[in-house]
């Protein structure tokens, strides 16, 4: 296995992170902000108030995009498998 090959399955499998990861940070930053407004409008200034919804906002962002989240690792661990099938000298 050649170090360029070594570098693109990292590049791969940061992209599969960073892509399974973003909807969930996006909803939670985007909760987050939309309760921080109110907060701010009505002066209700209490740390604990954001949580729930972003629990909540971040537990349906998963159940609806888990299918596809499952999409992407399992294609990731095909490529590990195949690239160690490669490197091991079995058949590619």
């Amino acid at each position: 296995m050649d170090p360029i090959d070594v570098g693109n399955l990292l590049q791969h499998a940061l992209k599969a992170t960073f892509l399974m990861a973003a909807p969930m940070l996006g909803i939670g930053l985007l909760i987050g902000l939309l309760v921080s407004i109110v907060q701010a409008a009505t002066q209700i200034n209490e740390v604990t108030l954001v949580f729930i919804p972003k629990m909540l906002g971040v537990g349906i962002t998963m159940w609806l995009l888990g299918p596809w989240m499952y999409e992407q690792v399992f294609i990731l661990v095909q490529e590990v498998a195949a690239q160690i099938s490669v490197v091991s000298g079995g058949m590619s």
